[in-house]
């Protein structure tokens, strides 16, 4: 198989993608963005109680 046929297999399959609108593009971001901060606040949350009670076990 040779670089044209397959560009020309990967044009071909790209037609027939279903592509998301413009609204369910947003959409989807925002829910990404919100997920990541509520994982990442949640992650920092419990570094700091781990961290303050290992401080207060081992008395640093």
């Amino acid at each position: 198989m040779n670089i044209t046929g397959y560009l020309e297999d990967v044009a071909k399959e790209m037609r027939k993608v279903s592509w998301p609108t413009q609204a369910e593009l947003i959409r989807n971001t925002v829910i990404t963005l919100v997920a990541t901060v509520i994982i990442s606040l949640f992650i920092f949350a419990a570094d700091r109680v781990i961290s303050t009670t290992l401080e207060i076990i081992y008395g640093s």
